[in-house]
């Protein structure tokens, strides 16, 4: 049975040969499926990836080799032969593809909004020595507040 977030058997053999074969060397990796099935399922659902089902293994496990293969292309190389095996079958396309995002999910904080764009100018950058400045005297400290 294969659940709601999870790739079919004839959805897997499209990506399957896709994928890297091995880990580094000496190691060998989680199964490759189990892995994908998790990061499809984090991305539908947009839960944090802590929260992710046991049934797909460790988190990290499945953020390490989801940013691995960000990196190295390995989705991106993915995503271009899904299209164009779409683009071979499909009977009347223009040939563009889009790629959106729902913007419900990506919200800033409330206070967020309308941040500076540069550091403030009386302030060092990281690293330089601290700036002094002379205050004016505070009554506390005038000569004879004794």
């Amino acid at each position: 049975m294969v659940r709601r977030h999870e790739l079919t058997n004839a959805q897997w053999e499209r990506i399957a040969p896709l994928l890297p074969e091995t880990g580094n060397p000496g190691g060998r990796w989680a199964d490759h499926r189990t892995v994908v099935n998790g990061v499809f399922y984090r991305t539908r659902t947009g839960i944090p990836w802590r929260d992710l089902p046991e049934r797909y293994g460790t988190w990290q496990t499945v953020y390490e080799r989801h940013r691995r293969w960000s990196a190295d292309g390995t989705w991106s190389k993915i995503l271009r032969a899904l299209q164009a095996g779409a683009d071979s079958t499909a009977q009347d396309t223009d040939g563009s593809w889009a790629v959106n995002a729902d913007s419900t999910t990506c919200r800033a904080h409330q206070h967020a909004a309308g941040a500076r764009h540069a550091p403030p100018t009386d302030h060092p950058e990281k690293g330089v020595a601290r700036v002094w400045t002379k205050r004016a005297a505070r009554p506390w400290d005038a000569p004879g507040a004794d």
